[in-house]
């Protein structure tokens, strides 16, 4: 069942309404993916008189006649950094309760508290033109509580005029993150046509460290790839340089159309090249597939 906007609408706290998301999410499922991930048996010691019977193991003191504890270990191997587009394109449809910014906030929030049940460690990162914030992969209750409220203070954001390079930002990632991580990244992928190859070397930058990326192309399909408008004037407004254009959409319709198509074809065999999973994530739509693709790339990296 997709998870859309009006389930999450009456609630405030991010990190509750994360909760929810995610328990409706795994309710809906027929058989948990979650099951088994978090921790897995590693061997057995003697019990000691006076703690907990929860993991003796039953089957061997019936064969040995001695009290037997079973030991697990947590899988806590993997690192996830989430990596959220912020610049002013984001904000669109502007004026919007579910622009492409607060899309990507709740997605995330949604997967931090995949992360947290998981037990796997988080960390955050901010960009436009170069990257605002990070916050490194760590997984102390501190450390999640600062990514959600993080998360949060996105949800306010709303300033114009924020341009995007985020073939900068994304090699700059690629530097900060030392060990092995699974990178997921929330953008629309909207730059200048000049620097295409410039964003598609600084994702091939991100898999010669060693990452495993996952990248959500965040956009509004029925107006940024569709261009789906009404037969009459717009006035259009750039959010990032504040450019203006008066123009009845129709007229260049079947150009723009065809421009769009060629660059996400563009970035779609690129990331196939690269073994980068690209998700296309319309605002419009439910978060269940960033959740489906998340786990699918967890099982992967933890045989």
């Amino acid at each position: 069942m997709p998870i859309n906007r009006s389930h999450i609408e009456p609630f405030k706290n991010l990190e509750l309404l994360a909760k929810k998301v995610v328990e409706g999410f795994i309710t809906g499922l027929h058989k948990s993916p979650f099951h088994g991930f978090s921790v897995e048996f590693a061997e057995h010691r003697l019990y000691n008189n006076g703690e907990s019977t929860r993991h003796i193991d039953w089957k061997l003191f019936a064969r040995t006649e001695k009290l037997f504890v079973k030991r697990y270990e947590e899988e806590t191997n993997l690192r996830c950094q989430i990596v959220i587009d912020t610049s002013s394109s984001m904000l669109f449809p502007k004026d919007s309760e579910n622009n492409k910014l607060r899309f990507s906030v709740y997605a995330a929030a949604a997967l931090c508290e995949v992360l947290k049940q998981q037990r796997d460690a988080y960390g955050l990162t901010l960009f436009q033109d170069e990257i605002t914030k990070h916050l490194p992969v760590k997984g102390s209750p501190a450390h999640k509580k600062l990514v959600y409220k993080t998360l949060e203070d996105l949800l306010e954001y709303n300033e114009s005029n924020r341009s995007t390079s985020a073939a900068s930002a994304i090699n700059q990632v690629a530097e900060v993150i030392h060990q092995r991580s699974l990178v997921i990244i929330f953008s629309d992928m909207f730059e200048g046509k000049e620097n295409d190859e410039e964003l598609f070397s600084a994702l091939q930058h991100l898999k010669y460290k060693k990452h495993e990326v996952v990248l959500f192309h965040v956009t509004d399909k029925t107006k940024e790839l569709d261009f789906d408008f009404e037969n009459r004037p717009y006035h259009f407004i750039d959010l990032e340089t504040q450019e203006e254009i008066k123009l009845n959409p129709t007229e260049i319709k079947a150009q723009y159309i065809k421009s769009i198509n060629k660059f996400h074809e563009a970035l779609r065999i690129k990331c196939s090249q690269y073994r980068i999973d690209l998700v296309d994530a319309d605002i419009n739509a439910g978060f269940d597939n960033i959740l489906y693709t998340y786990l699918v790339k967890r099982t992967m990296m933890m045989k």
